[in-house]
């Protein structure tokens, strides 16, 4: 067995179709990618995945041997990080700080700020990602610290710094543009665009919020990030429930409008591997009273 088949049969697992885990996230062929399955499968000596004509689902073997594929790969790259690290010259430390992408715009700033009495001393590098995968970079070791969403499945702790409410994306031309603000109801009969699978989180928050609504809708489009829902919204002419820092980020043919009433909310977090000994991360944490709640935590509607 290999690392290949390990990461091969995760990517299928993960996007539940062999054609898009090979195109989008392998740049291979279908056809290797299958073969490579049928090795893993031969060697573990049980199906791993179910395959059909709408794609491939984990069978209870695979559900079982996903978690242990996911570790070892883990392992490995937080083993590699380390060597890495260990490599490079004493002179001058680096910290690593990730962001979901769209929040550097808010807490870039603060984060810098509470590092300032160390900035001559360290090499911060900054990088932005989906919050699953900072979640993962962080448990691996190839990030310090993150800002995300509070993902669960993972060997972290988190300080919530910010709840942001969900607000609602629509076309700059929607009917629904007239009105200060976008009663649940008002999502019936629309085309309705939330979070996918990955952005569990999200997609969470709002099925609770449909629910305790009592609105029976389904989800139209699952989306992975803001700039897809932005699209979808745009060329679709569908509603989307999205975290207020939307707001940051929208194009002219986008506009938000708040929820009516109370709205949910969707925790943001400085997420850190509790295995991780550096000085500086030690120091940030005991800093966090020094991360002021942005004043552009979505409080403007376009």
């Amino acid at each position: 067995m290999e690392l290949r088949h390990l990461r091969y049969f995760i990517a299928a697992a993960e996007m539940g179709s062999l054609t898009a885990a090979a195109e989008q996230r392998l740049y291979t062929s279908q056809p290797s990618l299958s073969r490579q399955i049928r090795d893993l499968e031969s060697q573990v000596g049980v199906e791993l995945l179910s395959r059909s004509v709408h794609g491939v689902e984990l069978t209870a073997a695979g559900k079982a041997f996903l978690d242990h594929a996911r570790l070892a790969l883990m392992h490995v790259d937080a083993a590699a990080e380390t060597a890495r690290n260990a490599a490079q010259p004493a002179s001058k430390k680096t910290f690593a700080i990730g962001f979901q992408t769209g929040h550097e715009m808010n807490w870039l700033p603060q984060a810098m700020h509470v590092l300032h009495d160390e900035l001559t001393n360290i090499q911060v590098t900054v990088s932005s990602d989906y919050s699953p995968d900072l979640a993962e970079a962080l448990t691996r070791g190839r990030l310090d610290l993150a800002f995300l969403r509070v993902e669960l499945g993972y060997d972290l702790a988190y300080h919530v710094v910010d709840r942001e409410p969900l607000i609602v994306l629509m076309p700059s031309d929607h009917r629904l543009t007239a009105r200060e603000a976008v009663a649940p109801q008002d999502f019936v009969g629309e085309t309705f665009i939330g979070g996918s699978n990955k952005a569990g989180v999200l997609r969470a928050v709002t099925d609770d919020f449909l629910r305790r609504s009592g609105l029976d809708i389904k989800l139209d489009h699952g989306v992975d990030n803001m700039a897809m829902a932005m699209s979808l919204v745009a060329s679709t002419r569908g509603l989307a429930l999205m975290p207020a820092y939307a707001k940051n980020l929208l194009p002219a043919s986008v506009v938000s409008r708040p929820l009516q009433g109370e709205a949910p909310t969707i925790d943001l977090a400085v997420g850190y591997s509790t295995s991780n000994t550096s000085p500086i991360l030690e120091l940030f944490l005991s800093r966090l009273h020094e991360l002021a709640q942005p004043t552009s935590s979505g409080r403007r509607s376009g």
